[in-house]
C-alpha cells in the first residue's frame, strides 16, 4: 500500500470512531432522558375514591387538574395539589365498582397511596351525625364462606378478614381532622363494608354482634383489599350519617354534600402535609 493510501485509510479509520463515539454517547444521552422521565413517573400519586359525585367534586376544584381519562365507565382526573401529584375518581357505589377503581389506581396509574372517602352510617350510639370515622382497618361484612372452612368475613387465602390502614396516613387524618375541622369529633376505628345499604337497628346489631366496629358503608372494604393484595397504603375517612339508633336523622340528599365537603377539606390538608 502506497503511503498516500495509508494516509487515507488510516483517515477513514478515524473518522469511523469518532461518529461511533458520537452515536454511542447520543444513544447514552437518550438512555439517560428515558431514565429521568422514568424517575419522574415514579414520583408519588396519590389515588382519591369517592363513590358519589358530591364526595369528590370539592377535591375536584381544589386541583388543577390536566387530563382525564375514562376506564370501566369511570372518569380518571390526573393533576396536582400544590406539587402533589394526584388522580381523582367517583367510582360508583358498591364493592366491585370500588375494587375495579382501587385495582386501576394502583396497576394502570400508578398511585403509590389510596384515600377512601366519603359517608358512612353509624354503628356506635356516642357518635353524632357528622362526626368522623378515620380507619384503622376494614372487614366486609357481608363475605361469608364459613361452611367450607373459614371464618365469618375471612378472604380465602389471605388468613385475614380485616384489612389495616396505613398508619402514617391515619396520623395524617387525625391530624388534618384536628387542623381544618376541629369542632368535629373524629374516631379511630373499624369500618363494615357490605353491598347493602344498612338503614335498620337489626342489620345494624348484627354487624355489630359479629364484626364490632364504628360504621358500615359499600366501599371501604374492597378499596382495603385490593391495597393490600397491591402493598399500597391506604386510609378510610368517613362522615357519619345518622344515629345508630335511629333516634336522629337528617335529609340524606341534604347531608352529604356537607359531609363530603368537611372530609374533601381533611383529604387536602393531608395531601398538602405529605
Amino acid at each position: 500500500m502506497s503511503k498516500k493510501s495509508r494516509l487515507k485509510y488510516l483517515s477513514l479509520t478515524v473518522a469511523t470512531i469518532l461518529l461511533t463515539g458520537v452515536l454511542l454517547s447520543g444513544c447514552g444521552a437518550a438512555d439517560s432522558q428515558g431514565e429521568t422521565n422514568s424517575m419522574s413517573e415514579n414520583q408519588e400519586t396519590i389515588g382519591i375514591i369517592g363513590a358519589m359525585e358530591e364526595e369528590v367534586d370539592s377535591l375536584k376544584q381544589a386541583t388543577d387538574i390536566d387530563s382525564k381519562e375514562e376506564i370501566a365507565s369511570m372518569e380518571f382526573c390526573k393533576g396536582t395539589i400544590g406539587d402533589i401529584n394526584v388522580i381523582i375518581v367517583q367510582c360508583g357505589m358498591g364493592k366491585v365498582n370500588a375494587g375495579i377503581c382501587a385495582s386501576i389506581l394502583i396497576n394502570e396509574f400508578g398511585c403509590t397511596k389510596v384515600i377512601n372517602t366519603g359517608v358512612a352510617g353509624s354503628l356506635d350510639n356516642t357518635m353524632n351525625i357528622g362526626d368522623i370515622v378515620i380507619s384503622t382497618d376494614a372487614v366486609q361484612h357481608d363475605f361469608d364462606v364459613e361452611p367450607i372452612g373459614f371464618a365469618k368475613g375471612e378472604i380465602p387465602y389471605t388468613g385475614l378478614y380485616a384489612f389495616p390502614a396505613d398508619e402514617k396516613l391515619r396520623k395524617l387524618a387525625v391530624e388534618a381532622t384536628q387542623a381544618v375541622a376541629n369542632d368535629i369529633t373524629y374516631y379511630e376505628g373499624r369500618v363494615c363494608s357490605g353491598d347493602q345499604f344498612i338503614s335498620t337497628r337489626e342489620q345494624k346489631e348484627k354487624i355489630i354482634s359479629e364484626f364490632g366496629g364504628l360504621c358500615c358503608e359499600m366501599e371501604g372494604g374492597a378499596v382495603a383489599q385490593t391495597c393490600y393484595l397491591n402493598d399500597t397504603p391506604f386510609v378510610i375517612i368517613r362522615a357519619i350519617s345518622d344515629k345508630s339508633d335511629g333516634s336522629q336523622s337528617v335529609e340524606y340528599e341534604e347531608f352529604k354534600a356537607e359531609a363530603a365537603k368537611h372530609c374533601a377539606d381533611i383529604v387536602l390538608h393531608m395531601i398538602k402535609s405529605l
